[in-house]
Formats: C-alpha cells, structure tokens, sequence
C-alpha cells in the first residue's frame, strides 16, 4: 500500500530526531530560523511588537468566582467544550480553621474548580464555622519571560513575542504534547479538533487592535486588570495596580519569570 505523507506527519515524525539533537547548534538553528521567518500571529499588518509591553495583573480579592471570564474566553476563541479544556479557569481555596489545641495557625486547604468555574461556584460543602478564609484565583498561561513550553517546542511552534505575549502557531505545531507537558503551571492543552496546542494568548487578535482580553473585558468585579507597560495613561489601571499592591508572581522558585502578576495571593495558592 502506497503510504501518504503530510506535513504534519512529517513533521512528527522528525519530532524525535530534532528532541534528539535539540542541544545541537544546528537544531537550534533550524528552529530560530521557523520561529524568525515562518510563525505568524493574528496581529493586523502595521502592528509594531516592539512598541508594547502587554502585562496582565489579578486582584485576588476582586473575584467573586462568577465564571463570565471563563465563558466568555471560551466563546473568544473556540475553545471546546468538555472539563479538560479551559484557556483560563478559576479555583477556589478554602483553608479551614486549625485543630483546638494543634499550636498551628491554619488548617487543612482544599482546592476545588467545577467545570473551570465556568457556572460559578456550588455552597461550599464544609461548614461556614469551620472556614477560617476562602477566596477564588483565576489562573491563566503566566507568560513566562524564559518560557519552558517554548524552550522545549521541537519545531518552534511556540514562541516568544517581543509584547510579552507567548504564542503558539497551530500552523506549525505538530501535536507532540512536549509544551503541555512542560508547563509547570498546567496551562497547556492539545486541541481534540485541531490536534494542536493550545493555551491562552492573551486574545491577542484583540488587543493587537486596541480592544481588551475578552477575560478582562467582562470581569464585573475588575478583578483582572490588563495595560501596555509601554503606552501608560495618566491613570493607567495597571500603574494604579502597581501602586496599591505588592505584586507577587505563583511559583516564583522555578525562574521562569511569569508576566501574569497577583495581588493579594495567598501562600497556599500554587
């Protein structure tokens, strides 16, 4: 039986021999080279990546845990339905009250997150006397300046913009599952449709146009505030951010510099 190629098999199956040779200047080559001249974006002809410096900030204690950010993302970007596939989500922690007489200061923490919080939250099923604090997180890709998703992406389908945004290009990612993997943050999904990766991307078709992330755009507790580090306004939501809050970043001990910045955050959050 005559065999038929695609690129896309062809591509996979080469996945592992550049895996192999990913230390090798030529294969690090070969992939600045996909990453310099082939990669694309959804940003209009004209944008300029070197005149923005998109960030995005939580105040954790904005969210009501409503779920709109979630929806809404999902309808921005055709993101399939099921409960594995969210570009963003929220959780909500519960820490409990100590055991009398345990010397501690805390209890126990308990993480839930139905449906990535699209619907909003259930009671919460541990009783309101026991519940020292509970409080809802949105969590989304982390943007990380030294990226291990990109740096472990075999044909440079993911790639760092000079905005501050992480990219994918579905074009040219061939499924291999090696960024989900990578994530340290659990951002990352593979398209059951596309078969591709997928993460958020801070809508960037939207805000390549001067319009917001759909996440932010419907937040109607404000709780996510989104700005261009690089065009601020005199009363730029994100400079107010920075001058009301110590902004902290989750998992700060593994390096990878996220761009997505918390106020309020917990300890226990990770």
């Amino acid at each position: 039986m005559k065999q038929q190629f695609t690129r896309r098999n062809l591509l996979t199956t080469l996945t592992g021999v550049l895996a192999g040779l990913a230390t090798w200047p030529v294969a690090r080559t070969a992939k600045a080279a996909v990453q310099k001249f082939f990669v694309s974006t959804q940003a209009p002809g004209g944008y300029d990546p070197t005149k923005h410096k998109w960030l995005m900030a939580i105040d954790v204690d904005r969210c009501i845990g409503c779920g709109l950010c979630v929806e809404a993302c999902k309808k921005e970007n055709n993101v399939p339905e099921g409960e594995s596939y969210f570009r963003t989500w929220i959780e909500r922690y519960t820490i409990t009250k100590p055991k009398a007489g345990s010397g501690e200061t805390r209890g126990e923490v308990f993480v839930d997150s139905p449906n990535g919080g699209i619907h909003g939250f259930p009671p919460n099923t541990i009783p309101k006397d026991q519940i020292l604090k509970s409080f809802f997180v949105p969590k989304l890709c982390n943007l990380c300046q030294h990226s291990p998703c990109s740096q472990v992406c075999p044909v440079g389908a993911t790639f760092d913009t000079p905005d501050g945004a992480v990219l994918v290009d579905p074009k040219y990612c061939i499924g291999c599952g090696f960024c989900v993997q990578a994530c340290p943050y659990g951002c990352r999904f593979l398209n059951p449709i596309t078969k591709t990766a997928e993460k958020c991307s801070l809508c960037y078709h939207r805000i390549t146009r001067g319009l917001l992330p759909a996440c932010v755009e419907v937040c109607p507790g404000q709780a996510r505030i989104f700005g261009d580090l690089k065009n601020l306004s005199p009363d730029d939501p994100i400079q107010r951010f920075f001058e009301s809050n110590k902004a902290q970043s989750l998992k700060p001990h593994l390096g990878t510099g996220p761009r997505v910045l918390y106020a309020e955050l917990d300890k226990e959050v990770r």
